[in-house]
């Protein structure tokens, strides 16, 4: 490989770590803010799910409105932001061999980078707060691209960063559709982390490291 690109949440972050983040903050306002009875938490992922279910095709809506949106759905008036950032960089974990992985893998002759479905800000803030945000070569964002994956721009924006050709890149994924699908369609290698069967899988992770021995 010349190059490989990792996902961000399901592969380097452990998705079930921002559901316990989401929890902590919506407590954390509940006490603050003296939220009026019934279950804020349901309303805040009804709003955000709404969200992001309005979304046409494969454009890019941000994640940031829509805890905006349910913000105002809870009826926060003030400054919330600093207790959600908290709130995820306190609670946020690495799925297993994460760390290991990207430190090993920073030191190999290969462009390393990341392909993500995040807000470009955010995806910099989870990165950062594993201290290995400077390990990557590239980070392609749909915020930076407008699309999100599956779409070819997504892939084709991170290869041409690369200077690599997509026969000699890896996609580490752990959707079918997004990540692996959309790779294999862009040229690449992909390696399922996950992510259910399909045809569009090269390579099956159980353990993060076993990527090492892929490049």
């Amino acid at each position: 490989m010349d190059a490989i690109f990792f996902d961000i949440g399901g592969v380097l972050l452990d998705s079930a770590s921002v559901r316990r983040a989401h929890e902590r903050f919506i407590a954390d306002l509940r006490d603050e803010y003296d939220l009026d009875a019934g279950n804020p938490l349901e309303t805040w992922r009804a709003e955000v799910g709404a969200h992001f279910r309005e979304r046409e095709g494969t454009g890019f809506r941000s994640a940031r409105a829509g805890y905006e949106r349910a913000i105002d759905a809870l009826g926060v008036e003030g400054e919330w932001e600093s207790a959600f950032d908290r709130a995820l960089s306190e609670t946020i974990e690495p799925n297993p061999g994460a760390i290991e992985v990207v430190e090993t893998l920073a030191e190999y002759d290969l462009h390393f980078g990341v392909i993500s479905d995040v807000d470009a800000a955010e995806g910099r803030r989870i990165l950062a707060t594993f201290d290995i945000l400077e390990e990557f070569d590239s980070i392609t964002t749909s915020e930076e691209v407008g699309r999100t994956k599956p779409d070819p721009a997504m892939f084709e924006t991170a290869l041409e960063k690369s200077e690599t050709t997509p026969e000699r890149s890896l996609m580490v994924g752990d959707r079918y559709r997004h990540d692996m699908a959309g790779a294999k369609d862009a040229g690449m290698v992909t390696a399922a982390y996950g992510a259910e069967e399909g045809p569009a899988i090269d390579h099956r992770l159980t353990d993060l490291r076993e990527v090492l021995d892929l490049v």
